[in-house]
């Protein structure tokens, strides 16, 4: 066992960890951070999409102990200081980007990733930026317009 020390939605925090221990496990059970999901175990779904050093990654694809002094940001970071929604978490919401909710935590860090390298995203480039999320519920439109909407843009209504 090694601690592994690292810095989690702006706080530092430490927790044991082997040296196969993945980094969401880390967050899961380590930290107690249960927004970041496990889908697949294969690396395919992207409900366990966290930043690390301010890159989008699947965190069951990493271990913990490559991270140590990392800065990592989970969904439970994306929220305003005052507890409420996130701009992007709030257009999810608004927009009906969600369904069952599973996948919801990887789409809102994987749109917060496209929205700080693409303010202005184009509806194929939000398409093709989110190839590497999975949702069984949505149909993804509702999640696209989502995107759109909190990147400012107009979304046409239905």
């Amino acid at each position: 066992m090694k601690t592994v020390t690292m810095r989690v939605n702006g706080k530092l925090v430490s927790a044991p960890t082997e040296g196969r221990t993945l980094l969401v496990e880390y967050l899961r059970e380590g930290l107690r951070l249960t927004g970041t999901h496990v889908g697949c175990d294969t690396s395919q779904c992207g409900a366990c999409v966290v930043h690390v050093n301010g890159l989008a990654v699947k965190s069951c694809t990493i271990f913990a102990q490559e991270l140590e002094g990392a800065e990592v940001l989970t969904i439970e970071g994306m929220a305003n200081s005052d507890g409420s929604l996130g701009v992007i978490q709030q257009a999810f919401q608004d927009y009906h980007g969600l369904q069952c909710g599973f996948c919801t935590p990887g789409m809102v860090m994987s749109a917060a990733a496209l929205l700080a390298e693409n303010p202005t995203p184009s509806e194929a480039e939000v398409r093709q930026y989110l190839e590497g999320n999975l949702c069984r519920c949505t149909g993804y439109h509702n999640i696209v317009k989502a995107i759109l909407a909190a990147s400012g843009q107009a979304v046409a209504a239905e």
